[in-house]
């Protein structure tokens, strides 16, 4: 299977809830009226899409409604899904860190896929003829060091790594020195993620940014958030708690092979103005892909009979 069909096989919940919801909606309206954007909020809601979300699409699709004079109620499906399309739209210039010498930052709860998603993306970049770096500054979850070890020798890419329970932030110095006097291209940094912890965490990741920005002014900065798909709206949550102490350029959205609740994608981006830039799918090292919101919103809207 290809990723689109991965990528579609793991929206399948999403879909076929949404989908069903939308069929019987668009049959069983004759007419674009208050009712008909009502149970449109209501299967978006229930879609992870979220109330502020919900409410910005149906205020959009009503006013190209009224605009372009649309009485049929098939052609809102179309509309709908190109009015989700555009809030997905990831600019061209989203990927700058890649063309530049760069920090990434890596940040998000445990248990997301945050080392695994370190690792790919480590594999892709040097599958493009980068110099890359990892810093293996999650020193407090077991074996987070051996896992980013192993992910660093099957991409093929050099670590730098302290103690299991030693300081994070030393970790990034030492790295951060190995990144210049080795010219590497891109250094991307795996972080703890204790959110139960909150301040400490905060309080690491501030020292973390001050030692990149002291160390490293030159570099360009990168803070990718890393979200599990299957958590619904706490991953937006947990997004709103980390975007308190960091700097967030673009999220990760994981674990979109599974029981994925797709629409929180739409709804974090929405928000909080972030943009979805990679998307995960799998364990394979060619499982994280940059994000294509046309490809995203057709594999969500996509009809079973279609899929066959």
């Amino acid at each position: 299977m290809g990723f689109f069909d991965r990528l579609k096989s793991g929206l399948t919940k999403t879909r076929d809830n949404f989908v069903s919801g939308l069929d019987s909606l668009f049959s069983g309206f004759s007419e674009i009226d208050e009712d008909f954007y009502e149970e449109l909020e209501e299967i978006l809601i229930m879609a992870d899409i979220g109330v502020a979300t919900t409410d910005r699409i149906i205020e959009d699709l009503k006013e190209k409604v009224k605009e372009q004079k649309i009485k049929e109620v098939s052609v809102c499906r179309e509309l709908l899904m190109d009015t989700i399309k555009q809030q997905m739209k990831v600019d061209e210039t989203a990927y700058e860190f890649e063309h530049k010498t760069s920090v990434v930052l890596m940040i998000g709860v445990n248990g997301v896929g945050k080392t695994t998603s370190v690792g790919k993306l480590a594999g892709q970049l040097k599958a493009q003829g980068k110099k890359v770096i990892l810093a293996a500054a999650d020193t407090f979850r077991a074996a987070a060091i051996e896992q980013l070890t192993e992910w660093s020798n099957r991409a093929g890419v050099e670590i730098i790594a302290g103690q299991e329970g030693g300081d994070p932030a030393a970790v990034v110095f030492d790295a951060v020195n190995a990144a210049k006097a080795r010219k590497a291209d891109v250094l991307i940094c795996d972080t703890a993620g204790r959110l139960h912890n909150k301040k400490n965490l905060m309080e690491e990741l501030r020292k973390i940014n001050r030692i990149i920005e002291r160390e490293f002014p030159e570099a360009y900065r990168e803070t990718l958030i890393v979200l599990d798909g299957t958590t619904g709206q706490n991953a937006l949550v947990q997004a709103k708690q980390f975007a308190e102490v960091a700097d967030i350029s673009g999220i990760v959205l994981t674990k979109l092979d599974g029981t994925a609740r797709g629409g929180i994608a739409i709804a974090i981006q929405s928000e909080m103005n972030i943009p979805v830039k990679y998307i995960g799918i799998g364990e394979q090292i060619d499982d994280l892909q940059k994000f294509d919101a046309d490809s995203f919103v057709d594999a969500l809207f996509e009809k079973r009979e279609e899929e066959q």
